[in-house]
């Protein structure tokens, strides 16, 4: 039996089954086929590296036909025979580092230099706010005792018991009894106080006049008249006195000076009584303001 166009039944049912195949795209495989395929899968999946790294020298090994190589020292790379172009060859690399002892090389150290300059002085900052107050500090010890304040005194009084006449226009009146005389301020041989303390002293003069004589006598402040001391001729002698304030510095002198007029001038006095007498003493200091 033949069919139309003269193809026997039998090439026809090949052609058949061949198209079939080809449109699959899967080759007839047998159950002895399948079962390799499982067997194969299994030993890839535990040779695998990339699953399994455990085996990655081994099968490198087993590629390379079980032959022995050093893989350990680096910066070597194994021949091209025994490569294994599917699995890339991943060997460490190590670089060597010198490793230094510092100590060892420190040496000991030097003496100090010598100092450098000062630098400029930086522009003064603001003053910054107060800070709050310490804690109070114990008591101090006593310390010692200080040098008593020093009280300055100036301070005379003299006599005289001899009676004098002034013979010449101008006669110093000198005394020959000291009374009080602090520090020796007072001197007895020219008849005048000198000041070592400047300040405002005080002066009072009494004198005894003479019967029918003038009495005329000047206290005098360095060369200058300050206060007269004046009796007109009487039949009868009486006390006269004058007083002052004056305000001295260092080494001024305050004295007593007759002076001889129209008519004899004389002071009273004699050898047993003192009529004539110059007092002064210190009032205030200068230093005291």
């Amino acid at each position: 039996m033949t069919v139309r166009g003269g193809w026997p039944p039998s090439a026809l049912c090949a052609w058949v089954v061949l198209l079939l195949l080809v449109v699959s795209g899967e080759p007839y495989r047998t159950p002895y086929d399948q079962e390799q395929d499982q067997n194969r899968e299994r030993t890839d999946h535990r040779t695998d590296p990339r699953t399994n790294p455990r085996v990655y020298h081994r099968d490198a090994s087993e590629v390379r036909g079980k032959d022995c190589l050093r893989c350990c020292d680096p910066g070597e790379q194994p021949p091209p025979q025994y490569a294994n172009p599917h699995y890339p060859q991943q060997y460490p690399q190590y670089q060597a580092v010198p490793q230094i002892n510092i100590t060892i090389l420190k040496g000991e150290k030097g003496d100090s230099g010598q100092r450098g300059p000062y630098g400029k002085s930086g522009k003064s900052g603001q003053s910054g706010p107060r800070g709050p107050n310490g804690i109070k500090g114990t008591k101090g010890s006593i310390g010692t005792q200080g040098e008593p304040c020093k009280v300055q005194y100036a301070a005379f009084s003299v006599g005289r018991k001899k009676a004098i006449h002034s013979n010449d226009y101008y006669q110093t009146l000198v005394f020959d009894t000291e009374l009080v005389n602090l520090y020796g301020h007072f001197n007895m041989f020219t008849g005048k106080f000198y000041c070592y303390v400047p300040g405002i002293y005080y002066f009072s003069l009494n004198v005894h006049t003479w019967n029918q004589k003038e009495t005329y006598v000047h206290v005098m402040h360095n060369e200058r008249e300050v206060v007269i001391l004046y009796a007109q001729p009487s039949d009868r002698s009486i006390m006269q006195s004058q007083s002052l304030m004056l305000q001295l510095e260092r080494d001024d002198q305050v004295w007593v000076r007759l002076f001889k007029g129209e008519r004899e001038n004389a002071i009273f006095s004699d050898d047993f009584d003192t009529y004539i007498t110059f007092n002064g003493h210190l009032i205030k200091p200068k230093s005291e303001g």
